[in-house]
């Protein structure tokens, strides 16, 4: 089973899900350790995407691009 992570690894600060995958660090680590706990992981992803682009965050691979951007005149 392949890792949902994308490289991105921003993470909102009031859910702690990163904006690229929508794992946690914790799930992060649990996955690469714990195989059994990746189902579970894998089935609260989609539902953490969409709360997140509910609060207007960008996600998945567009939060990719956008994570080296900078602002002009920050």
């Amino acid at each position: 089973m392949g890792s949902p992570c994308i490289d991105v690894c921003r993470f909102d600060e009031a859910t702690g899900w990163c904006l690229g995958c929508g794992m946690t660090r914790k799930n992060k680590k649990a996955w690469k350790k714990e195989k059994p706990v990746r189902p579970a992981i894998l089935e609260a992803l989609p539902a953490r995407l969409s709360a997140l682009e509910g609060l207007g965050q960008t996600v998945g691979k567009a939060a990719k691009k956008k994570k080296g951007d900078k602002r002009k005149g920050d």
